[in-house]
This record gives C-alpha cells, structure tokens and sequence, in this order.
C-alpha cells in the first residue's frame, strides 16, 4: 500500500533538519530531535505525525532535548505488522525506539492516543519520566453501543484493503480536511491544514490508523494507572469534541495525585492552535515537579 516518501513528500515537511531515520524494532522510523537540556519526549495522537508539533517543538528546544517520532505506520515511520499496532504494541516498539537513541526521558508528553502509550510505557517499565503531561488525553473507551460496535467495526474496515484507499480518494476532495479538523473542536492555519491533508492522502497512513483504532484496548491501563509513579498533569480543552473535557475528571477519580489543566476556548488540537500557551503550562508543570523533588529529597 502506498505510503509517503520523504524524498517527495518530505520536502516541505515542518522542522526538516531536526529530521533523522532510525532503524528500530525492525522498522525504519522518522524521528525530529531538536535543542539541549533535559530529556523531553513527544507522542502524536492517532492519524497525526510530527508535523502536528512543528510549532510547539522549538519552543520546548529552548529548554529542553526534544524527542518526537512518527508513530509506527504513520507519517514516515514503516509499519509493523498489524497486531503490533496496539496500545502494548506501540508502547514497546516505542521502547525499543528509545533504548536504540539512547535516551531516557525526564518527561514525556503525549497527545491524544500519544497520552496513553506514554503511560502504558511507564506502566510497562519501558521509561520512567518524573512528569508526563497528557494533552487532551485519550484515556476512556468509548461508552455504551459505541463500545460494542467501534472495535468489530474498525475490524472490518481494515480486512478490506480498499477502504484506506478511498478515504484517501475522499480526503482529496475540496473541504474534507477542513470538516475533519472543525469536528475536532479546533480552528488550525493553512499549513496545518495542508499537512494533515497530505497525511489522509495516504492510504498507508490511513490503513495504520485504522489498525491503531481497532486494536485498541484501553480497560487494562485503567486497571494499571493507580501504579503510575510520574507525576500526570491532566490538560483538558473546554472545546474538544474528540475527547470529551470530562474525561480528565474521571481519570483524576482513579488517580487522585493527578492535576487537571483546563484550556477555554480551544479544541482537540490545542497545541497546534496555541502552542505558546501549551509550551508554557509544560515549563510550569516542569519546574514544579524539579521544585517537589527538591524538598521530597531535602525531607530525607
């Protein structure tokens, strides 16, 4: 199935010289590595890539070595077979990915889906940050009729290799991207625009989201999260209409240590329609956690 090429496709790509290509977990993976500092790790949500950090990057390379791959399958990162697609699955060829850099991430934060592998990573000992940030963070499986249905029916979709391809064909047409993104909750510029829509003409990047989606099993991290020992910071939008603002609450409910930022006004893609602001609230949360660990050793 055809996928992009960077050769091509690339040319344009956001932070291009922060590019490299590493080969780990027998795939060969698009990762951007920019600034010096502390280790930061970046985790994109489903069906996005590095692009959807272009803005926010540099800003936390101001302080920090930032680490942000394209998931396996999406963007310019290969794709492992299908059943690796999964919440286990990513968060292990994720850790092999950093084993491989030889990086060990003082925090990590993830987007959307990105926000539950990261935490199934630290849950699974694959890292071990201070501080993991989750941005709008897809924690809770759907409820009700939804719960019974999404999965077989994401199922369905991926055992026929046509539906990826006409996604593809259907993104092309003129205002699909632009009510994909609106559907989010967010308003984003043209470039962004632009970028997602290269992605959704890919149907080797639609087919991975696709096999991300119905391999996806959230009820075993829940079970597992009252064990997280990084501090989580809950950064919820008022606006999101992909993962509800209330999900933050419930996720604070069976971790009570958990804080909850909440961003009015702004949508799913909150770091890409305000990345200032999103850079901020890390810097924040960053030097409180350095400050707590200070006194915690100060009290031994």
């Amino acid at each position: 199935m055809s996928g992009l090429a960077w050769s091509r496709d690339g040319a344009d790509w956001p932070n291009r010289n922060a590019s490299v290509f590493v080969e780990a977990a027998g795939i060969r993976w698009h990762v951007q590595r920019m600034g010096e500092g502390p280790l930061l790790l970046l985790i994109h949500g489903t069906g996005a890539a590095t692009h959807s950090w272009r803005d926010l990057l540099p800003l936390l390379a101001q302080h920090f070595s930032v680490v942000a791959p394209d998931l396996p399958g999406h963007g310019f990162t290969q794709s492992p077979p299908s059943h690796r697609l999964s919440l286990l699955g990513m968060a292990a060829d994720i850790g092999a990915l950093l084993r491989k850099l030889e990086v060990r991430p003082e925090i990590a934060v993830g987007h959307s889906a990105g926000a539950a592998i990261a935490a199934r990573m630290c849950l699974a000992g694959r890292m071990a940050p201070r501080l993991l940030i989750a941005l709008n963070g897809a924690f809770m499986p759907f409820g009700g009729v939804a719960n019974h249905l999404f999965s077989p029916l994401a199922n369905l979709l991926v055992m026929n290799p046509l539906v990826p391809r006409v996604f593809a064909w259907q993104a092309s047409h003129a205002g699909a991207v632009e009510r994909l993104i609106a559907n989010t909750g967010s308003t984003i510029d043209q470039e962004g625009i632009e970028l997602y829509r290269k992605l959704v003409r890919s149907p080797a990047h639609v087919a991975a989201a696709l096999r991300m989606m119905a391999n996806w099993k959230l009820e075993p991290l829940l079970h597992d999260l009252p064990h997280l020992t990084a501090a989580l910071v809950l950064v919820a939008a008022a606006n999101d209409r992909s993962i509800s603002p209330e999900v933050a609450r419930q996720v604070r409910e069976i971790l009570p240590t958990a804080a909850i930022e909440r961003l009015p006004g702004l949508g799913h893609l909150a770091h890409e329609e305000q990345p200032q602001l999103v850079a901020q609230l890390i810097f924040k949360y960053a030097h409180v956690n350095v400050a707590e660990q200070a006194a915690s050793q100060c009290k031994l």
